[in-house]
């Protein structure tokens, strides 16, 4: 493919994940004119945001393998109409139950959008520019989270918060008219019959697990940990894993092919998922720390949130400059050294996190750290360890992976907090998650050592390509 069709697919696939993106940092400004609009509760407030990543969950793995099997082009203007929709349901929504339909079909469209993404850049480009087309695309969350509250603030200062949604339509048209001139319609020449039952399965089981991290009390993490709801929807998680194992294992074209999980790379690529959206959970965290931490130095409940900035500057950084050195020197020393660099951040925020210089220092190390995780580098691996029939459905295990360490990292924070909110020391409790945090991320150091070196990974690049 010639240089310039290339960029005008990155284009195209730019504005797409961008669009997706945006629509999870831009919600934050508005949940108080859709309060005050809608007239909800608190906690009906919270599934606005909690919806939509459940749906994006759903949707991942089932969009990425519909791509495998019907192409490219068309499951990517698929999920673009379909998150389309999604923003005209929810901007015209007259109350909370319709709003909350339009976010579900929202995220079960921006879905599919990501790993789609990615697996049109590993048939499209070769693998010496892989690394930087993902890396560009990476940065799209950065930007999306730097933009993303600046945006939704302009926007709600002369417009209703129903335009957050409604801005989404012309966009989405663009978008869709490019990739039906110029994404390229690949697809199987035989496809095999769609895996219904696993899809239905594993939606069950992501919606359980969900609904049993929900149903968490915080404050009394142990024994709401027993209570009745949150026991029924763990015993309804592992049944229903069990199932899903069983099932994916007999069909001839599962969605989540149990095969990738014997491919030791593939698999080190998954547990840093998990380990990156963990960690990435506690960015939600970090203006609740300054709030308690540095109120000394003129930090509070308005301005907290500008803590995270230096987070999302290292990450729109860092993510790009990873997709060109994984070209240069590789997958293992990139993640080596991001893995590292959030260790030193998770364990200066834990320590140093009442200090504001060491705190913007921390939340700088911590995003440069995670660009080597949430963008290019696994999505990389993932691209250079799979054939072209199953790379999407690989791309959409990483984005699987990645929402469930949000899920958990978030319920393990929040346990630990409001453990010692109870002894009257909050700060200490968010501290101490960092902590555990940056352990975990110390882990993830010494298992990117068994990843492939250099030269072995160029040598599975070339056998794809052969």
């Amino acid at each position: 493919m010639e240089t310039g069709n290339r960029k005008s697919i990155l284009v195209i696939l730019f504005i797409g994940v961008l669009m997706g993106a945006l629509d999870i940092a831009i919600v934050g400004p508005a949940l108080p004119a859709i309060r005050a609009d809608l007239n909800i509760s608190e906690r009906a407030l919270s599934w606005i945001f909690s919806l939509y990543v459940l749906f994006n969950l759903i949707g991942t793995p089932i969009m990425a393998k519909l791509s495998d099997i019907y192409g490219r082009r068309w499951i990517y203007v698929l999920d673009v109409s379909i998150f389309a929709l999604g923003s005209l349901i929810t901007a015209l929504s007259p109350n909370i139950t319709i709003l909350l339909i339009g976010r579900a079909i929202q995220g079960f469209g921006a879905g599919g959008i990501f790993p789609v993404a990615s697996a049109v850049i590993g048939d499209t480009f070769p693998p010496e520019k892989r690394g930087g087309a993902l890396g560009l695309i990476g940065a799209v969350f950065g930007l999306a989270f730097l933009i993303g509250p600046i945006l939704g603030g302009v926007i709600l200062s002369f417009a209703s918060w129903k335009w957050l949604f409604l801005i989404n339509l012309p966009v989405a048209l663009v978008v869709i008219l490019m990739a039906m001139r110029s994404l390229p319609a690949t697809r199987r020449e035989h496809s095999q019959q769609f895996d219904w039952l696993g899809m239905i399965v594993i939606a069950l089981l992501l919606t359980s697990l969900a609904l049993s991290i929900n149903q968490l009390d915080t404050q009394n993490f142990f024994s709401s940990l027993l209570s009745t709801k949150v026991l029924a929807s763990l015993i309804a998680f592992l049944v229903l894993f069990s199932l899903m194992l069983w099932i994916e294992s007999r069909v001839e074209n599962p969605i989540i092919p149990l095969s990738l999980f014997s491919r030791r790379q593939l698999r080190l690529a998954y547990i840093f998922s998990a380990g990156a959206g963990f960690a990435e959970a506690g960015m939600v965290y970090l203006p609740l720390l300054a709030v308690v931490q540095l109120s000394s130095s003129g930090i509070n409940n308005q301005n907290a949130s500008w803590m995270l900035m230096p987070v999302v500057l290292a990450m729109a950084f860092g993510s790009p400059l990873s997709g060109r050195l994984l070209d240069k020197i590789g997958s293992r020393i990139v993640i080596i050294s991001g893995t590292f660099i959030t260790t030193l951040g998770m364990v200066g925020m834990g320590l140093f996190s009442n200090n504001l210089v060491l705190f913007i220092l921390s939340g700088f190390l911590i995003g440069l750290g995670l660009s080597s995780l949430l963008g290019a580098p696994l999505r990389y691996i993932s691209l250079n360890e799979t054939a072209s029939a199953e790379r999407s459905t690989a791309q959409g295990v990483i984005s699987i992976t990645a929402s469930t360490g949000q899920l958990l990292g978030g319920a393990m924070i929040g346990a630990i907090a409001a453990s010692s909110a109870q002894s009257g020391d909050v700060a200490a409790g968010y501290s101490l998650a960092f902590l555990v945090m940056g352990l975990i991320s110390l882990v993830m150091v010494g298992l990117a050592f068994l990843l492939k070196k250099r030269s072995f990974e160029l040598a599975s690049m070339h056998a794809d390509e052969a």
